[in-house]
């Protein structure tokens, strides 16, 4: 009996050390203790992760990096397909090349049509039979024309100026531009030096048609010198021969400043019709 109390009382005993603070404790010890080794494994991974940052390690990262990167010959390939899409590199240059593409046909197309007027031209005047005109190209190129004009009214006061200076004929330099014939070309008197008949400084030459207001695709190089020859009579041209300014010669720029400014001038205030006694 003595016996069975006495372990009754152990096992009292050893409930009350269970429930003793101080054995509380202890297993809060045991707890922090846990604590403190899982916080050892976390120090020893942080460990291990900060241990990469040593040398070996960063040469492992950068062999592994670089089995990553393509190789030369890889990156010339690459370069290969990318220039093979791109028509050649330079895809913004292929781009701006590709829009102003269009505009080449036009020019071709202008410039044909523009070489086919002018040789029609010239063989129409080369067959006249009356020595009208005569033409010679300048340095062989067919769009700079310099253009002799050997008659004009015969009771006019300029063909007996030209009678009595031995002048043969007037010479008229004629250039054709790149959008001939659906723009007039630029037509100027290089001698002899003429006073009135609508010839102004620099041997400008002030007529209607060869503006762009005046001018008109069907109108023929002969058309014009026709028309050139009665304006010089109706506006009473002649001969200059004054010492000193007959032998000044006209000049192109002086011809064009001259032109542009009439141009200007009759946009803004009209064409004066001749009158009516003028034919």
């Amino acid at each position: 009996m003595a016996t069975l109390l006495r372990k009754i009382g152990l096992i009292r005993l050893h409930d009350r050390d269970t429930e003793d603070p101080k054995h509380h404790q202890g297993s809060l010890k045991g707890t922090k203790g846990s604590q403190k080794n899982n916080a050892n494994k976390h120090c020893q991974t942080a460990n291990e992760t900060n241990i990469l940052s040593t040398p070996e390690i960063k040469a492992r990262k950068l062999d592994q990096h670089g089995k990553d990167k393509p190789t030369g010959k890889d990156k010339q390939g690459k370069d290969a397909k990318e220039k093979q899409q791109t028509g050649g590199g330079g895809g913004s240059k292929a781009t701006s090349a590709s829009s102003i593409a269009p505009l080449a046909p036009h020019r071709q197309h202008c410039t044909q049509v523009r070489t086919r007027r002018l040789m029609k031209e010239l063989q129409e005047i080369r067959r006249l039979g009356d020595n009208f005109i005569t033409v010679e190209l300048v340095e062989d190129n067919l769009y700079d024309w310099n253009v002799k004009l050997h008659q004009v009214d015969k009771d006019s006061a300029l063909w007996q100026d030209m009678k009595e200076t031995c002048t043969e004929f007037i010479l008229l330099n004629v250039t054709f531009p790149d959008n001939f014939p659906f723009s007039p070309p630029f037509m100027r008197v290089l001698t002899p030096r003429l006073e009135n008949g609508y010839v102004l400084d620099g041997g400008a030459i002030c007529m209607e048609l060869l503006t762009p207001r005046g001018w008109s695709s069907a109108y023929t190089v002969e058309a014009v010198m026709r028309q050139f020859a009665a304006s010089l009579v109706k506006g009473q041209g002649r001969i200059c021969r004054k010492a000193g300014k007959s032998k000044k010669a006209f000049s192109r720029k002086e011809a064009e400043a001259t032109f542009k400014s009439l141009v200007k001038t009759h946009e803004k205030y009209g064409w004066v019709s001749p009158p009516v006694s003028d034919g």
